[in-house]
């Protein structure tokens, strides 16, 4: 929050205001409003905008001293000029009080990985995670994840808005790859730690089966909803592709869908209910067993779990083709993915296609492209 006279922004005001008022705050999907969050920051809005503060904590002492040279040399950036705070995980203990905020000990005791996860960029309030990992992505160590609790920009695939409410637990994290045939299918892998992550999470605590499953090529579903999404990019630079990983799912907030605790509420205590803190946990340790087999197999080794998991095998669908002036529609059976991470389906004449999204339909059944192989 600025002082008023050097213009400059105090961290620790800025943190305690956002934790101790009270503004509401509607996100906007297309025809539909939701009212999504009562969202605690300061009396004057531009003070909030113009400040993005970044809680930087380490599983050891090696991202512990990462964390300090970060906030000594200032070097963290967000687009659109915006101004960035550094803490360490040390400087906030007495200053969080809002019991919903993410636990950074809770999930720093429960990861033991090896690269993921290590590193955690926290913030109350953030534009986007996928901004901090992908516009940091040099300076930050590699397999590092942002988390935040409320976020105000998240997007999906093409313009796609991901609606992040309180209670959806919002992360990105970094990954490295030198093969760029390989790269797109990384958010299968992903797909598939998170639902596997859900499903041991419940085993520990002792609760119902949660049936997560992945609609192709990048949503979560849970009875018929959608509950959580992952979104890819990637630049290249220093012969490796630059991966940024983005998800958003539905723990605590049944809006504007539904979320996992939604199913769980009627048949558990809530001090039994998910965490996003142990979800997190949980995932890095099912993807970074994953993600190593899937270097060193290829995703052949990950398919058979992945099918079980996904919602389409021997799926009928419908593509639609223009012959000329006409659309001619041709019904396929969905049979797998191909070898780039497209669809394998067959036609009713027994010829072997691939399926593409044509990258402008809203629903990725409705607007696919076929071609023979």
């Amino acid at each position: 929050m600025s002082d008023g006279l050097t213009g400059k922004t105090d961290p620790v005001r800025f943190i305690s205001a956002l934790l101790n008022s009270v503004v509401v705050i509607a996100l906007f999907s297309h025809s539909r409003v939701y009212l999504v969050s009562t969202l605690r920051f300061g009396e004057r809005a531009m003070d909030f905008d113009a400040s993005c503060s970044l809680v930087l904590c380490g599983k050891s002492s090696v991202e512990t001293d990462a964390a300090t040279r970060l906030k000594n040399n200032n070097v963290l950036k967000l687009p659109d000029n915006t101004k960035v705070s550094i803490f360490l995980q040390s400087e906030i203990k007495n200053l969080v009080k809002d019991d919903d905020s993410f636990n950074l000990s809770l999930f720093m005791n429960s990861i033991s990985t090896h690269r993921f996860g290590r590193f955690l960029i926290w913030s109350p309030f953030l534009s986007s995670t996928h901004d901090v990992v992908s516009h940091n992505f040099s300076e930050i160590p590699v397999g590092s994840v942002c988390v935040t609790d409320i976020q105000f920009k998240g997007r999906g695939r093409t313009k796609n808005v991901w609606e992040s409410p309180k209670g959806c637990l919002m992360y990105s994290f970094t990954v490295e790859m030198e093969d760029g045939r390989v790269v797109p299918l990384i958010q299968y892998v992903v797909s598939l730690a998170v639902t596997e992550a859900v499903k041991d999470v419940c085993d520990k605590k002792g609760l119902s089966y949660i049936d997560v499953k992945i609609k192709w090529p990048n949503d979560l579903y849970l009875n018929g909803l959608k509950v959580g999404g992952i979104l890819c990019t990637s630049t290249y630079g220093s012969r490796k592709f630059h991966v940024s990983v983005g998800v958003g799912l539905n723990v605590d907030n049944e809006q504007p869908t539904t979320c996992l605790n939604a199913v769980l509420k009627d048949s558990c205590p809530a001090s039994n209910l998910l965490k996003r803190e142990e979800i997190l946990g949980a995932f890095f340790h099912k993807f970074e067993t994953f993600f190593d087999l899937f270097m060193k197999q290829g995703f052949k080794s990950l398919e058979e779990l992945y099918y079980k998991t996904w919602l389409h095998s021997g799926q009928r669908v419908i593509v639609e083709e223009k012959n000329e002036d006409q659309v001619v529609q041709n019904v396929v059976t969905i049979q797998g993915l191909t070898s780039s991470g497209y669809l394998l389906a067959m036609g009713d004449d027994n010829v072997m296609y691939e399926l593409h999204p044509d990258g402008n339909s809203f629903d990725f059944f409705k607007g696919l492209v076929r071609r023979k192989l």
